[in-house]
């Protein structure tokens, strides 16, 4: 938790930008497993800890712009509560931890609001994207339903978007120290990939270490030797020589900051030629993209650069063909790079998703694409100092997509068809990095992690 005064600072700026109205902020609940005392770890809601910066299930939140006012709602804990799970503060003392001088019970929060709304007054809420919230809503606004996302504050978001976007050094300083247990994991995960090795094995040995580092995994981890199937949560497969390793994993800071890495690791340390060609295609998209980042330039100019790598070296190898601009212009490379080059980074591995990718990562000029492939570019909007981004293209061989294509004869301008069916059991390849936006340029933030095929190597050998 950061001290007091950066959290009274942040909610200060906030009613500055929303002007008037009451803004409600609802914390998370425990959410069971498969009974009540039984729960999933629980995980704060990420505007909540940015505004409030505590972590216990239960609370909510009112900044009454109008009042100069900010009030904390939840209760002490009981006996038994105590009993099973240890003494916590009292509502007072963790309110004051942040800053905040007026806490009311739990219950106390739909009266505050009822009367606000008695008295015409905008009670500012944000996206619900659990069912809890959402029933919440319902009950505390006397909203139906389908109109509770109709009523959500579009100042609201924008106000939180523009705070939570740039990062400050304290903040970078939390994203580092989740690089640095990434790092680890990483360190761990080459080792071990191995012949003969289980990928649940490797998974497993990463999400302890990520454990063993405070706030455990920013996400569930990726790692398959099918890389071609971008988010593969399922860890079933014993490596062998040969394979490639994809994957993508981060851990959590003590401020609950995220990481986002993923590398291709060659099972055994060594690529073939074939992989080898491949790889340095995506290595050079990486490094390509994240040289274009700088301050005002649109993240979907990165999105291209990377884009134009990719078509230009598999123009090489025989799989694309033609114009290299003009395919990237029609969308041909999307065969094999079907997703957008990143996406801002903090609190969340998808930073600020929950409110809308629309307002996070697009603005009044910059509009989303209907294009395949580009149309799935988290991130397009000109970047500026403080943001932070990632930076992960890929090429990846989807037979599925592969078939669909062809079968429309989709781009048979750009594809070499004849050439793919070789090349359909290849997998997937991505290399990620995480980046901050300078003042006047970008720095790829924590310890080098292995890229080079080299360093891949003596990484693996370890």
């Amino acid at each position: 938790m950061f001290d007091a005064k950066t959290y009274t600072q942040r909610r200060r700026l906030l009613r500055k930008r929303l002007g008037s109205g009451l803004a409600l902020f609802l914390g998370n609940e425990e959410s069971p497993m498969n009974f009540a005392d039984n729960a999933y770890p629980f995980r704060q809601d990420s505007t909540f800890l940015y505004y409030f910066g505590l972590d216990t299930p239960g609370l909510a939140a009112v900044l009454d712009v109008d009042g100069q006012k900010e009030i904390l709602f939840g209760d002490d804990i009981d006996i038994n509560a105590v009993i099973w799970m240890g003494d916590l503060p009292k509502m007072k003392d963790r309110a004051a931890s942040v800053g905040v001088r007026l806490t009311r019970p739990a219950a106390a929060l739909a009266g505050v609001l009822q009367e606000a709304a008695r008295k015409k007054r905008k009670i500012h809420f944000l996206p619900p994207y659990r069912a809890e919230h959402l029933q919440k809503l319902e009950s505390l606004l006397g909203l139906k339903p389908a109109r509770v996302s109709a009523a959500v504050s579009i100042d609201f978001i924008r106000a939180v978007v523009a705070q939570r976007e740039v990062k400050s050094e304290a903040e970078v300083a939390e994203i580092e120290a989740a690089l640095f247990t990434t790092r680890r994991m990483y360190d761990a995960a080459m080792r071990m990939a191995q012949p003969g090795v289980r990928e649940m094995d490797i998974a497993g040995r990463m999400e302890g270490i990520a454990a063993a580092g405070g706030r455990g995994l920013a996400f569930p981890i990726i790692l398959s030797r099918d890389g071609q199937i971008l988010h593969n949560h399922s860890h079933i497969h014993r490596l062998k020589k040969g394979d490639l390793l994809v994957v993508d994993a981060g851990a959590s800071s003590p401020c609950y900051y995220a990481s986002d890495i993923t590398r291709t690791i060659p099972v055994g340390g060594n690529f073939t030629s074939r992989q080898l060609d491949v790889y340095e295609i995506v290595r050079a998209a990486n490094e390509n993209a994240v040289a274009a980042v700088r301050p005002g330039r649109s993240f979907k100019d990165v999105h291209e650069t990377a884009a134009l790598t990719i078509a230009s070296g598999l123009k090489e190898l025989g799989l694309m063909k033609g114009d290299v601009e003009a395919a990237v212009r029609e969308g041909a490379h999307a065969l094999f790079f079907p997703h957008g080059v990143g996406h801002q980074l903090g609190l969340d591995a998808h930073d600020m998703e929950n409110l809308g990718e629309d307002f996070v990562g697009y603005d009044e000029a910059t509009k989303r694409s209907g294009q395949f492939g580009l149309k799935s570019l988290r991130l397009a909007k000109p970047v500026r100092p403080g943001f932070v981004v990632t930076v992960e293209p890929g090429v990846y061989f989807i037979s599925a997509l592969i078939d669909l294509w062809q079968a429309e004869k989709k781009h048979a301008d750009f594809i070499a068809y004849g050439k793919l069916e070789s090349w359909r059991r290849f997998g997937g390849i991505r290399v990620e990095d995480d980046v901050l936006v300078t003042a006047a340029s970008r720095r790829i933030l924590g310890k080098a992690i292995p890229k080079t095929p080299v360093d891949l190597a003596a990484a693996i050998r370890l």
